[in-house]
């Protein structure tokens, strides 16, 4: 009972932050679902990649969609039952991490690999996913988001794990250009500074 006393307690003591955090991911949701769709409707072609012409194309489906949905969720539970006072930091950082790849891949008009694997998603998520939706890998950066958030945790380790299955799963089943794989690690980095310092501001600490 204490512990959860004490749970309820850091959910009360952060209300506002993360009433607030809250509003940033739908915010940052809803830009990623209109830059999905502008993206989509976008005229773009295929172009070349040294990586991916070497690598052979691999039926990955299973990991790409259930692995990262795993991941997602693990983001967000991991704190909200072992470290609440934190689930605050997370969200924003998430949420800032999710606006920042709706800009960038409104920037950037390149057409899925020619031997990307079509997948199967589930219907209720086939709402969020486009195509086109290239630079930068949402799938790797959303991985690797959770060991720069959970750096001083055992947990990181799953994310730095699976954020390097990531990255494979993603070049063997062609779905993104290897630039697409590379540049997630340090946009990522950078969305995250960026969310520290954010967070030092407005916390006062």
């Amino acid at each position: 009972m204490g512990k959860i006393k004490d749970w309820k307690n850091e959910i009360a003591e952060h209300k506002y932050m993360l009433l607030l955090s809250i509003f940033f991911l739908i915010l940052a949701i809803i830009l990623d679902y209109y830059a999905g769709i502008y993206v989509t409707k976008i005229p773009a072609v295929p172009v070349p990649d040294l990586i991916l012409d070497h690598l052979p194309t691999l039926d990955l489906d299973f990991i790409f969609v259930y692995g990262f949905i795993s991941i997602i969720a693990i983001i967000f539970f991991y704190p909200l039952f072992f470290n609440v006072k934190d689930l605050h930091k997370v969200i924003g950082q998430f949420s800032l991490l999710v606006a920042v790849r709706s800009a960038f891949i409104c920037l950037t008009h390149i057409g899925i690999p020619q031997e990307a694997l079509v997948f199967d998603i589930p219907h209720i998520i086939s709402y969020i996913s486009f195509k086109n939706d290239l630079f930068f890998s949402g799938h790797v950066s959303v991985a690797f988001l959770g060991f720069l958030l959970f750096k001083d945790k055992k947990i990181k380790y799953f994310f730095l794990v699976s954020s390097i299955v990531m990255a494979a799963v993603v070049l063997l089943m062609h779905v993104h250009y290897s630039i697409d794989v590379l540049s997630a690690f340090f946009i990522t980095y950078g969305t995250f500074k960026i969310g520290e310092w954010f967070f030092k501001k407005i916390n006062h600490y």
